[in-house]
Parts: C-alpha cells; structure tokens; sequence
C-alpha cells in the first residue's frame, strides 16, 4: 500500500462501512481466494474480509483479527495460514512495519473449530531502512515443500524471506534477500518449472485516479533474479503487464491465482475503482491465460450474440433444420462490368426461415458457419441462476426466441422451444488459460448435484455431445464470434 494520507482507525472506518453492504463486493487489498467447506474467502485491509457460496455473489462476514493490511491466506494440509502487515505502507505517516502470521483450523466464522492461533511476527522494518514491511504473500513450493514470502512497497524493496510450513514462523537464520524495486503488493506463483513474481505498480488509494497496474517477472530459482519478457531484471524496475485499467475498472492490483481445474484458472485482485458502483474499491475476478509461459488477464465473458465455434473443426454449433437458399441475382464472374454499381445484400432473417423449421425440441450439429439465423446464439445472464467461480450462469437461446440449448439426461443435446430456467438449460462458461472456452451445464437433468464434469464437446466434426471435460482435446474446447463479426 502506497501514500495512505489518513490514519489507520479512519481508514479501518471507512473499509467497514463498504463491507457492512452484503451482496457487495467491495474490498481493498484483497487475498489470494480460499475454499473452505464449500465457502469461498478472501481478507482485506482492515480485518475484516469476504464470503461467497457460490464464487460469483460476495457479501461481508469473513474474520481476521489483527487488523492492519493486506493479507494472504494458505491452506497447508488441514490448516490456513494467514499473514498479514500489522502497520507499514504510510498507516500513520510511517513505514516501520511488522508482519505476522497465524493459523486457524478453519474460515467459517460460525464453525466451533474457528480459532486464530496468537499471532507471531516473521519480519519487521524501522521506518529508516531500505525496505517497508507490508503486503506480504505465501508460496508454498510443490517442488520442495519450502515456504516463502514477498513483502514491501515503493518505500525500498521487495524482500523474499523464508518460512516454516509447519509452524508459520521465520525459518532461523534465514536472512532476507531484495527481489525486486518499483512496486508494492507482490505475490509468489509456480508454474511448468517457473517461479513467478508478480507485483503492483503505479499509485493506489487515489479512486478512479488510481494507475495501479500488476506486472511480472519470472525466473528458474524462487531467489530470482526476476526477468520480465525483454530481458529486464524486477530489480532495477523490469516487469511484464499482466492487467491494467479497462472495462470501467481502474487500478488493478493485489494478484491472486486460483486454479479450479486443468487449464481453468482464474485472478483474483481488487479495482481501486468501479466506475458502476461510484468510484468504490471492489474485488476483481478475471480468467488466467497463459501465452507463450507468461501469465495474463482474460476477460469477462459479455452478454451478446455469438457464433460459437468448435476448436476441434471451426464449426459453428447450430439448429438441425433445413438450409434455405438466399436468392440472389448473379453475375457470372466473367462478365462482370466493373462500372456499374453494387449494392450490399441483406443477411437471412428469422422472420424468413422460422417457418421452416419443426415444432418441439430441435436438435444441434455442427456445420460451416454462413451467417444464417439457426447459427445466431444470444447469451444473457440468468439472474435467478446464480454463479460461479468467477462468472454467472448464462442462457443460451437462438437469437430473438426462446428456443434454448439443453442438456438431456443422456447426455446429448437438444433445444426445447421455451427457456423455463431449469438448470440443465443454465450454462457455465469459462475462458481456458489458452483462450478458449469449455461450456458446461449447471446440472444433468435428474441430478442433485452441481455438474462439474461434461461439458459441450465435438464428438465428430459435426456432432456435439456432452463428455468429460479433457483440457488436453481441443473436442473440449469452443470460440465466440461476436456478432459485429457476423
């Protein structure tokens, strides 16, 4: 946290009143996004923190006691770990910081195991040093086991220390090593042999004038050196974008990384502001793609109309019903007069084929995509439908009807001529690391739980089926054409 000009019982006034909102997801710093029991949480500056049952609505009610700033949290075998600056970052005009950590069997605030264990301190700064200690991260390394933490702001560097996974303190005589400069709010990631150091640059705490941005570097030794893409080392001020301000959000930062399966991951950080919700300071949910071995924001699946098309084939998803000709004057190629005026010619409508087309469900293939009214998919948000991880559930109907995509419940597909909100017409659409998206259905028809196993897949070319979902089998995987393309 950088240039924070109130102090911190103000600031701790403030945060309250925003989380205070249930079914609002505002917070400030927020922390890598824990599951537990079914619940999803992440702390905040402040003490205080989020909940969500389903990943996608937000409401206040997680605990953290302690308060200071900008947490993280760590399930380590059976136990969250939970670390967290105690002052530091400018609280009070100061940068002498302390960082602690502290256990808890469990997030539930209403569970009878919900404990904190008392807090220990793990690292500290002066106030006159090279260094502030604040925003600190947990990595857990899956190659060693060995547990280690960034910490520091713009006051100094980032420092990298190293814990013991099994009590949370500061392994003895480890001293801490300078990892990078010219940022704040770090955190530590693995992935395919890489260690990967992401932190926040620009300024925070400034509303929508806030240029918080999250950049990063990556290197073969959780030490560094932290290289970004042209070669620049993190610690003479080198990064690679990762998010910055757009779709009406500014200030990204706080990185968090969530995978929820393979190929599926999403970020987690908070806008400095929302330019929907006046200018407040709210959680971020964004899918995490990967290109050529480096991390990027994805972004939010929009509502709209859209060619959906097969990563197996380029095949667009699409009615079975009959192809109707659009009539059109030619003119052989040959006796084309170059002079004479040429007038654009309309696409299909629906009014002109609907006819045509059988009463009752009508089932889907997959075919070459010619701008035709039984290829046309309107995608909306059901409010009623709930969420997930990082999205809402969405209808998939053809353009201008209610004729909606549905899974049966052997397994196949068909759409039925009316959308009642039944979950096996409620779709979960996730953006994959590599860009594409899989399609799942809420739920099989005559099933209780959740569906998180078949999605829509290309069995054959032109035959659309519901399997187990494979990251590995492009069968598994979709496109949108929006409709400006169309």
């Amino acid at each position: 946290m950088k240039r924070l000009f109130l102090i911190f019982s103000i600031l701790n006034f403030q945060l309250s009143i925003c989380l205070a909102q249930v079914g609002a997801p505002y917070i400030h710093d927020p922390s890598t996004i824990a599951e537990c029991d079914g619940k999803y949480y992440t702390f905040g500056t402040g003490g205080g923190g989020l909940i969500s049952e389903d990943g996608w609505s937000w409401h206040a009610g997680a605990e953290r006691p302690g308060g200071g700033a900008a947490p993280d949290v760590l399930k380590i075998g059976e136990r969250y770990l939970i670390i967290y600056g105690a002052t530091g970052g400018g609280l009070g005009g100061g940068h002498n910081g302390r960082i602690l950590t502290m256990w808890n069997k469990t997030l539930d605030p209403q569970s009878p195991d919900f404990k904190y264990t008392q807090a220990v301190e793990v690292a500290s700064s002066d106030g006159m040093e090279d260094c502030d200690a604040i925003d600190p991260c947990l990595l857990l390394d899956p190659t060693t086991g060995r547990l280690w933490t960034t910490y520091g702001t713009y006051f100094g560097s980032i420092r990298l220390i190293e814990l013991d996974p099994k009590t949370g303190e500061r392994v003895k005589g480890n001293q801490e090593k300078d990892v990078a400069i010219d940022c704040e709010a770090t955190d530590l990631i693995w992935r395919d042999g890489w260690y990967y150091l992401l932190g926040t640059h620009g300024t925070c705490c400034d509303g929508v004038n806030s240029t918080y941005n999250i950049v990063v570097g990556r290197s073969r030794n959780v030490e560094g050196p932290y290289i970004d893409n042209v070669g620049r080392d993190m610690l003479h001020g080198g990064g690679r974008m990762v998010i910055a301000a757009g779709d009406r959000v500014c200030g990204p930062g706080h990185f968090g990384r969530t995978i929820i399966d393979e190929g599926v991951e999403i970020m987690s950080c908070h806008f400095e502001a929302d330019f929907e919700r006046s200018g407040r300071s709210v959680l971020g949910i964004r899918p995490l793609l990967w290109k050529n071995g480096w991390p990027e924001a994805g972004e939010r699946f929009k509502e709209g109309c859209y060619a959906i098309l097969s990563e197996r084939r380029g095949y667009s998803l699409e009615l079975t019903v009959d192809f109707v000709r659009i009539q059109q004057e030619r003119q052989a190629f040959w006796r084309i007069n170059p002079d004479e005026p040429v007038k654009p010619l309309p696409n299909q409508t629906l009014a002109e084929v609907k006819d045509t087309w059988p009463k009752g469900n009508i089932a889907v293939r997959c075919s070459d995509y010619m701008f035709r009214p039984h290829q046309r998919w309107a995608i909306t948000p059901y409010a009623e439908g709930g969420g997930f991880l990082g999205g809402p559930y969405c209808k998939i109907v053809i353009e201008n009807t209610n004729r909606a995509l549905t899974a049966t419940e052997n397994l196949e597909l068909t759409t039925t001529e009316e959308f009642s909100g039944a979950d096996e017409q409620l779709w979960r659409i996730e953006q994959l690391t590599d860009g594409t998206y899989r399609i799942m259905p809420k739920r099989l028809p005559g099933k209780k739980e959740l569906n998180t196993t078949y999605c829509l897949y290309s069995s054959g070319d032109s035959t659309p089926t519901l399997a187990p979902y494979d990251f590995k089998s492009d069968n598994s995987k979709w496109r949108f054409t929006e409709r400006k393309h169309f």
